[in-house]
């Protein structure tokens, strides 16, 4: 005999199914049909972590499989780029969200996702060839009210310049050696709070190197969406690990400390309806009443 939680599944898969069935039927006549929707998920380059931590191109290449296959009411388009953030605006023009999941500016070595890495520069300012790409992109953000959503390790800024304009697309910024990240068993709940992102969330319970203690002044666009807690009070009583954010200017923004351990795809479902939620809602795309499809992605 089915378990009730196999019930409720399967009862998600024909729901999902009649939703995708009924988005295929035919418009009445003079309806024009909705363009796809279009997500840019930018996957750094793997120069960090051993195998099976720090994943962004597995990651971010399932996350999209899950993306086309959520059960929105929109279709869904999304296409997956391994290395630098692309300067092609032309290519950036055409995303309704853009996805980050990638290094931060701490190793010299390394590739940051957004910014030059911190040894390369004063650890005040960029260059101007940097500041003027930094002023564009935000200038696209506003324009276009451009979804963007950011994972973990793309978190880690020292320089100041990078972290005020994360401040500014994100609404919060994770400070490096004053804010923390380290590997526990995390309990994560959902807030409680009433916001698309969180439905059909359950709480989970991962062992994950969280990035956690953020830097979040008062600021009314910004909603707590998942609280964690370590397992060892040694790494402290936890707090907020991601959040939703209504920018300024109208486009939409959101948060997730953890995607470092890439099992952690494969073993909670949880996870995966939460990130595809949350992408979705920074695209302006209905998240479907009961959460995104939480179907196991293909292996990459």
């Amino acid at each position: 005999m089915a378990s009730g939680e196999d019930k409720v599944k399967w009862i998600g898969r024909i729901l999902a199914g009649a939703a995708m069935l009924l988005a295929a039927l035919p418009l009445p006549a003079g309806t024009a049909p909705l363009p796809p929707v279009r997500i840019l998920l930018f996957a750094g380059p793997k120069q960090h972590g051993p195998p099976g931590r720090h994943e962004y191109e597995k990651d971010l290449r399932e996350i999209a499989w899950m993306l086309e296959h959520s059960g929105a009411n929109r279709m869904v388009r999304a296409q997956v780029i391994v290395g630098e953030k692309p300067r092609d605006l032309a290519l950036l023009e055409q995303a309704d969200a853009i996805v980050i999941d990638g290094n931060g500016d701490w190793l010299k070595r390394e590739t940051g996702a957004l910014f030059p890495q911190y040894a390369q520069t004063d650890g005040l300012n960029y260059d101007a060839e940097t500041t003027a790409a930094l002023t564009a992109f935000d200038a696209l953000l506003k324009r276009r009210k451009t979804g963007l959503v950011v994972y973990h390790y793309t978190m880690f800024v020292d320089n100041r310049a990078g972290r005020i304009w994360l401040s500014n697309w994100l609404g919060g910024a994770w400070i490096p050696y004053v804010s923390h990240n380290p590997v526990d068993t995390w309990a994560i709940r959902p807030s409680g709070a009433k916001h698309p992102i969180l439905n059909g969330v359950k709480p989970w319970t991962p062992r994950e190197e969280m990035y956690a203690r953020y830097f979040l002044p008062d600021n009314p666009g910004r909603t707590l969406l998942l609280t964690a807690k370590p397992a060892s009070a040694a790494n402290g009583s936890g707090g907020p690990v991601a959040w939703a954010y209504q920018r300024p200017d109208g486009g939409r923004s959101m948060v997730w400390g953890g995607n470092d351990f890439h099992d952690n795809m494969h073993l909670f479902p949880q996870q995966r309806r939460f990130l595809v939620n949350g992408i979705l809602w920074a695209a302006g795309v209905e998240v479907p009443r009961g959460g995104a499809n939480d179907q196991m992605p293909p292996e990459y």
